[in-house]
């Protein structure tokens, strides 16, 4: 892939898409960003992308199309919808990716190999997205987490095409590259399941949830459950962020038996509040999702370490209930709330 000129497509515009499309426009970057929502499009073609870090707000002009452009190919595509959209938004970019080019998947969960099963594996590469940002009002992107990316192929270490998506978004965030694409993704999977979900039944942000023990108990159970699921896989988990060892952080079976009063339960407690303190802006995107009437992205998380748990015959009980619990916010049946979390910890005490 030659790197000088990419042609770059950002299909989705909500929180993430919209950082990279502003970030990647900044820097002079050839790129066009895809949205099918008429707010952020009259937005955005309005008064720009605005930019929000560290409390400074900054507009920068670029392009934005209702729809795949029909006359032009496209050396990157960086698929930034929320994952129940994601086959969807490849196959409307098929036809604009040029030979060559790549797709690239910015979605939490393990949905790569979803899209290579649309396109090969070949033109498939892996960007696990370790910042966080909101879009509070249409065209208007707020970084609420510092991080980076963490880049690599289905299997195999990077390669030129890699390393070429690895150097376009720089401008955006710091890039590392991994040879281990599946340990990264099942970690990220397993704290984003605990993390969104946590967020979403709750109908808060991150920081003020996860101070609650119990709230934090259900996000060690959720990580114990995923982490079983990952290694009955073969699957080689690596550190979150290069600190958090989600190996470490899954319970024993010793633990689990313990109400309190175990240093080493003590210590991932704390581990975990410190994971908020710097998450503690997040507001949940499934949440955003339910509450402007989409599709939450749950069977994605949650219900991949579900479902696949199944197939191995691995319990996963509380995975299971939150499943269930979300999409019957979804179905407005429920609504978030701390007596929602409440209840799924009492309900869980005897199955996990």
């Amino acid at each position: 892939m030659n790197e000088d000129g990419l042609r770059v497509l950002v299909m989705g515009t909500g929180a993430i898409g919209g950082t990279v499309a502003g970030h990647l426009s900044e820097v002079g970057a050839d790129v066009t960003a895809v949205t099918t929502n008429q707010r952020i499009f009259d937005s955005v073609r309005a008064g720009g992308f605005r930019l929000v870090e560290d409390g400074e707000t900054r507009r920068v002009r670029g392009r934005i199309s209702l729809g795949v452009p029909g006359d032009s190919q496209y050396d990157v595509v960086l698929l930034a919808t929320q994952p129940p959209q994601v086959e969807e938004a490849a196959r409307s970019a098929m036809a604009a990716l040029a030979d060559g080019g790549v797709m690239v998947c910015f979605q939490n969960g393990l949905c790569e190999q979803r899209i290579a099963a649309l396109v090969g594996s070949e033109r498939v590469v892996g960007a696990i997205v370790a910042w966080g940002a909101s879009m509070p009002e249409p065209g208007h992107y707020d970084r609420t987490a510092a991080g980076g990316f963490v880049i690599g192929r289905i299997s195999g270490p990077p390669d030129g095409a890699a390393m070429a998506v690895g150097r376009l978004l720089e401008a955006v965030a710091p890039v590392t590259f991994t040879t281990n694409l599946a340990g990264a993704r099942w970690s990220k999977l397993a704290l984003n399941a605990a993390v969104s979900s946590i967020g979403t039944l709750g109908g808060d942000r991150l920081g003020a949830l996860i101070r609650v023990r119990r709230y934090r108990r259900l996000a060690l159970e959720i990580f114990t459950e995923a982490v079983a699921v990952a290694q009955s896989e073969g699957v080689i988990l690596e550190k979150v962020a290069g600190t958090l060892d989600l190996g470490w952080v899954a319970l024993t079976e010793a633990e689990r038996r313990q109400k309190a009063g175990s240093p080493n339960l003590a210590a991932k407690h704390a581990l975990l509040l410190a994971v908020g303190l710097r998450y503690r802006r997040l507001r949940s995107s499934m949440l955003a999702a339910i509450e402007r009437g989409r599709e939450p992205a749950v069977d994605f998380l949650n219900g991949e370490i579900a479902s696949r748990g199944r197939e191995r015959n691995i319990a996963t009980p509380v995975n299971a209930r939150i499943v269930d619990g979300i999409w019957a916010l979804a179905r407005k049946e429920r609504s978030p709330s701390r007596q929602l979390l409440d209840e799924l910890y009492k309900e869980t005490r005897q199955l996990a």
